[in-house]
């Protein structure tokens, strides 16, 4: 998959949400959007680098410490 297809797999998400409020006024999509895609990002980062943080931590281009709070924050430590 391309960065163009992540890209347009993001659009059609969000066109289909927008679809899916029938005219109910959007809030906090931002947040939304980021936590959506968070958390399976890392999920999937983490075992293709077979658990190892810091591994992990340098595919994903942040620090071993941030990693290591947004797997808490998303409950997968």
């Amino acid at each position: 998959m391309s960065q163009s297809d992540l890209e347009k797999c993001v659009t059609d998400s969000l066109e289909q949400y927008f679809r899916d409020l029938d005219g109910e006024k959007p809030s906090a999509i931002h947040d939304m959007v980021l936590k959506s895609v968070e958390k399976p990002m890392l999920q999937v980062v983490l075992a293709k680098a077979g658990g190892n943080q810091t591994l992990a931590a340098e595919m994903l281009g942040i620090n071993r410490n941030t990693l290591r709070k947004k797997l808490t924050e998303h409950q997968l430590l």
